[in-house]
């Protein structure tokens, strides 16, 4: 037996593909998509989400499994349907469950209504991400949406931010023009958003919308990440993990991540840039034995293109350590994965994020041959990761304490 919001999920589906033949129109292929077009695709987007969000009542069609039908006609693939639904049930579970009032069946058809409507129409309308790709707020608001989504799986009663005071020294120095570079553990795609969400509630909200994340290339080609990656302020790249994964595409590749160093330089260039990287090259795993999570190991490479970034910018430039404990939200793969489509699994928990004090650069590198480079640059790089791996298992017993400590050093503000 169908329940009301998987109803309105399947309405939709049908909705959708009963109307495409109107909607769609021919395609060529292109390497990028002018502003001009995009803003001419975000406005049909609107209207496509106006007419999602009112499926027609129970009583006017039957459900003749639209969704295969379909995936059948080549509209979608198939694995994607059957992964929307799973990701529907675990949606559902992880919200209906919480105990939170108003996180009832109708605010979870609301958010999937909107995540089905986004993520289908990028089959129509696909979006294709610049190198530096700022947030889009009008016609659609992607950043509202992707809030909400991940709003409702986090347990704030239960969640942590440590050291408030050094997140407010953060807001100074953007406000003094200075750049600040986080460098950052990473454990899931709803990051960006556990990010804001706790900073919105500590009433940071500059350091909450503001922010742009290094982004690899699955969070811009992943059909289900798109929507929410449309968001975010982002400069993306393609990782050393996944540079090889079609060699017919390295070359490309190189060139997109050269455009991108290019706009990073520009944007610490102009000063007040708030960057957020993962030097890890991606998520982190729990381990297999224990289940326990901890942050994956910096690449050193990675942690000194910022630092020389920062340092060739004329504006003065900041690196700090951050600690993200999110994994059991959406926790990923077991390993990582090559192929797009990973299933998507999802817990109404405590999360939290927690900041390690400014790296001094100069004292980190005193006594080491300056022209020894890779040494220098391994010891910021493992200074930043024990940092972060310390702010980290202080966070993650905040966490699993209830949220705040006697001392005040991790505290829950979003509560005042």
């Amino acid at each position: 037996m169908l329940k009301a919001g998987e109803l309105s999920f399947l309405f939709l589906l049908l909705l959708f593909f009963s109307n495409e033949g109107g909607r769609r129109r021919t395609k060529e292929k292109r390497k990028s998509a002018s502003k001009k077009e995009n803003e001419r695709r975000h406005r049909e987007a609107a209207k496509l989400t106006f007419a999602s969000c009112h499926p027609p009542p129970p009583s006017s069609s039957p459900l003749p499994a639209p969704e295969k039908s379909g995936a059948a006609a080549g509209k979608i693939p198939p694995q994607l349907v059957d992964g929307f639904l799973d990701f529907y049930g675990n949606y559902r579970a992880a919200v209906v469950n919480s105990g939170v009032q108003g996180a009832d069946e109708a605010e979870v058809a609301r958010v999937m209504t909107a995540i089905a409507d986004r993520v289908l129409d990028q089959f129509v309308h696909p979006y294709e991400f610049p190198s530096a790709h700022e947030r889009i707020l009008s016609p659609y608001d992607y950043y509202a949406f992707g809030q909400s989504y991940v709003r409702n799986l986090v347990d704030f009663d239960r969640s942590a931010m440590g050291h408030l005071d050094r997140f407010r020294e953060v807001e100074r120095q953007l406000a003094a023009g200075d750049n600040v570079v986080l460098l950052a553990n990473h454990q899931t795609e709803a990051d960006p958003a556990v990010w804001a969400l706790l900073l919105e509630g500590a009433g940071l909200a500059r350091l909450a919308s503001d922010v742009a994340y290094v982004a690899g290339d699955r969070v811009v080609t992943d059909p289900l990440c798109k929507p929410f990656s449309m968001g975010r302020n982002l400069f993306c790249v393609h990782s050393k993990k996944h540079l090889d994964d079609d060699p017919a595409l390295k070359e490309e590749k190189q060139r997109t991540n050269r455009r991108t160093l290019g706009a990073l330089s520009k944007a610490l260039g102009r000063g007040g840039q708030l960057l957020w990287i993962a030097p890890s090259g991606g998520r982190d795993r729990p381990d297999a034995a224990t289940g326990e999570w901890a942050p994956a190991a910096f690449d050193p490479a990675a942690v000194e293109l910022m630092r020389q970034l920062c340092a060739k910018a004329a504006p003065r430039g900041h690196l700090w350590p951050l600690a993200m404990d999110s994994g059991n939200m959406m926790p990923p793969p077991p390993a990582t994965e090559k192929a797009i489509g990973e299933r998507r699994l999802t817990n109404f928990v405590g999360v939290g994020i927690s900041l390690g004090e400014e790296l001094d650069l100069e004292a980190l590198v005193e006594g080491i041959d300056e022209k020894d480079r890779e040494a220098r640059a391994g010891a910021v790089a493992a200074a930043a990761f024990s940092a972060v791996c310390e702010q980290y298992d202080a966070l993650k017993k905040a966490i699993r304490g209830g949220g705040a400590t006697a001392d005040g050093a991790y505290s829950q503000p979003w509560k005042n």
